[in-house]
C-alpha cells in the first residue's frame, strides 16, 4: 500500500516529557488506525507529533501525501493544513466562555451577537459539499440556532462539520465519543464510514476499549508513550486491566451551612427553556436529604440548563419556582451562599482552567469554589487534598502544572475537585469522558464511599444507563426535546 506518514525514531523537543525510547510508525492510506491506551499514555502527544505541532530533538517524519498537495499549488504548504484534529476541549472554541465564571455563560441568554450555526458554516466555498455536510450531521434543525444555546453533543457536531468544510486529507479523533448519547454515538460511527469511503484518512484517540470505532482496522496499543502493539486490529486481544488498588479517602464531616432541610432541590413544574427555545415544558423533582440520583436524557434535553438552575447564577432560576436545601431561590441568597454547599464538575470545567497552575492548587481550589486559588488553604485542609489524590491514584501530579496533564488525567483531577469539601449535594455532569477503565473504577469507589453518608445527596448524570453507579437509587429521564421553534 502506498505511505500516508512515516515517523522515524521520532523524539520531541518537549520540555517535562520523556519519551522512554525513539518512536517509529507507518501509516499506509486507507488504514484507520485507533491510538489505545490508558490516561497519560501518550495517544494525544503523538498525534499532536504526526500533525506537526511539536518540533523534533531527533528522527524525521514524512508525509508522502504532500507530494500530491504541493503539485496543485505553487504556494508554500505544510502538513498542518491538511491535518485537522477534533479535541474535546474544542467543543467551545466557537464561543468564547472564559471571561464568564464557570456555567455564568447563562447569564448572557438574551444578547444576540453569538453567531448562528449557519453563520459558522457559511463561509464555505464550495456549496454542494456544504449542503453534504449538514446532511451527514443531520444540522438542518439547528441552522438558525446560536451557538450559546447548543449542548456540548450538538457543538461537537457543528466543530467536526466545520473542520469537514476544510476538506482535510486527515481527521484525528480525540475521544470522539465525549458528550455523545446513543443516537448521536452511533451518528458518529456513520459518519467515520462515510469519511472513510470519500478517502478522508482517520485515526482515534481512546482511553477505552469499548470506545475503538467499528471502522478502525489498525491498533496502536500504548504505555507510558512506549509501544506495546501496532498492527491490525484483527487478531488482537487487548490485554485485561486489573481492578486497581483503592486507598479509602474516609471523608470527614465538614460545616457547609445548615443540615436542617428536607430537600436539597425542589423544582415544580419548571419550563426548561434557553435564549427563546424550549426544552422540557412542565420538571417536578424532588430530591430529599441523602437521596441519589441519575439524570439522563439525550443530547440537547436541556440537562445543562436544568443544573445551571440549581448551581449556576442562571437569572431565569430567580423567577422559577424552585427551592434549594429548602430555601427558594431568589429570596436573598447568594450564588456563593449556594456553591459552598454543592460539588460539581462536567467537561465544560476544562474551558476555565487555562491557567498553568499546580494540579494539586485545582483540587484545593474546591474547598473556595474558585476557578484557581486566591485563599491560602489549612495545613488539615492540604492534607486532605493530597489524600484524596492518592485514592484515585492521581497523587504523583500534585506538582505538575494542570495543562502538561493529560485531559484524562484532568478529568480525575476536577472530579476530585468536585469533592474535596464533602458537600452537601454533589453534582456529576457526565464525569467519566475521557477515562480510562482504572480510573474510572476508583472514581466509582470514590462515589459509593461518599454515598454511604446518608445525609448525602448525589446528581450523577450520563448518557449511559451502564455508568450509573450501585448507590443510585433514583432516575430521572428528559425526553428528547420539542420542536425547537425560536420564539418572539
Amino acid at each position: 500500500m502506498d505511505a500516508f506518514i512515516k515517523l522515524i525514531n521520532v523524539v520531541p523537543r518537549i520540555p517535562d516529557v520523556t519519551f522512554l525510547e525513539p518512536f517509529s510508525f507507518d501509516m499506509n492510506k486507507g488504514e484507520v488506525w485507533t491510538f489505545y491506551g490508558p490516561n497519560g499514555s501518550g495517544k494525544t502527544l503523538l498525534s499532536e507529533i504526526i500533525s506537526g505541532r511539536y518540533g523534533l530533538a531527533s528522527g524525521s517524519i514524512e508525509y508522502p501525501f504532500m507530494e500530491e498537495e504541493r503539485a496543485k499549488t505553487t504556494a508554500f504548504i505544510y502538513p498542518r493544513q491538511f491535518i485537522k484534529t477534533i479535541h474535546f476541549q474544542s467543543t467551545y472554541s466557537f464561543s468564547d466562555f472564559r471571561d464568564a465564571y464557570y456555567q455564568q455563560r447563562f447569564n448572557v441568554y438574551e444578547v444576540d451577537w453569538y453567531p448562528t450555526v449557519q453563520e459558522i458554516l457559511q463561509p464555505a466555498n464550495d456549496i454542494g459539499w456544504l449542503e453534504k455536510v449538514i446532511e451527514i450531521f443531520r444540522l438542518q434543525s439547528l441552522l438558525s440556532h446560536r451557538l450559546i444555546t447548543l449542548s456540548s453533543g450538538q457543538l461537537r457536531r457543528l466543530l467536526i462539520a466545520k473542520a469537514l468544510l476544510e476538506k482535510p486529507r486527515m481527521m484525528v479523533f480525540d475521544n470522539p465519543y465525549i458528550g455523545l448519547d446513543e443516537a448521536t454515538r452511533e451518528l458518529m460511527e456513520e459518519v467515520f464510514e462515510t469519511l472513510v469511503k470519500q478517502g478522508t484518512q482517520l485515526l482515534c484517540l481512546v482511553a477505552d476499549a469499548r470506545d475503538i470505532p467499528r471502522c478502525s482496522t489498525h491498533l496502536l496499543h500504548l504505555e507510558a508513550c512506549k509501544t506495546v502493539y501496532a498492527g491490525p486490529i484483527k487478531g488482537y486481544a487487548i490485554p485485561t486491566v486489573s481492578e486497581p488498588v483503592f486507598t479509602p479517602y474516609l471523608f470527614e464531616s465538614m460545616q457547609l451551612g445548615s443540615e436542617d432541610y428536607q430537600a436539597a432541590v425542589d423544582m415544580k413544574k419548571v419550563c426548561i427553556q434557553y435564549e427563546g427555545l424550549v426544552f422540557q415544558p412542565d420538571v417536578t423533582w424532588r430530591i430529599q436529604k441523602g437521596e441519589k440520583w441519575a439524570l439522563l436524557g439525550p443530547n440537547g434535553s436541556g440537562k445543562s440548563t436544568l443544573l445551571s438552575y440549581i448551581f449556576a447564577d442562571n437569572p431565569q432560576a430567580y423567577s422559577l419556582p424552585i427551592w434549594l436545601f429548602d430555601r427558594k431561590r431568589g429570596s436573598g441568597e447568594s450564588i456563593w451562599d449556594i456553591k459552598k454547599r454543592i460539588g460539581y464538575t462536567s467537561s465544560e470545567m476544562h474551558l476555565y482552567y487555562r491557567e498553568n497552575v499546580p494540579c494539586l492548587k485545582v483540587v484545593q481550589s474546591g474547598y473556595f469554589d474558585s476557578v484557581g486559588l486566591y485563599q491560602r488553604p489549612t495545613d488539615n485542609q492540604t492534607k486532605q487534598a493530597l489524600l484524596l489524590m492518592q485514592a484515585l491514584g492521581i497523587a504523583h501530579l500534585a506538582d505538575k502544572p494542570f495543562l502538561r496533564v493529560s485531559a484524562g488525567e484532568q478529568r480525575v483531577l476536577l472530579f476530585a475537585r468536585a469533592l474535596i469539601k464533602n458537600p452537601q449535594l454533589l453534582i456529576l455532569d457526565e464525569p467519566f469522558h475521557g477515562m480510562d477503565s482504572v480510573n474510572k473504577q476508583r472514581c466509582l469507589k470514590l462515589i459509593d464511599e461518599f454515598a454511604q453518608q446518608t445525609n448525602k445527596s448525589l446528581i450523577f448524570v450520563t448518557h449511559y444507563r451502564s455508568e450509573i453507579p450501585a448507590c443510585v437509587a433514583h432516575v430521572y429521564e428528559l425526553s428528547a426535546p420539542l420542536a425547537l421553534n425560536q420564539q418572539a
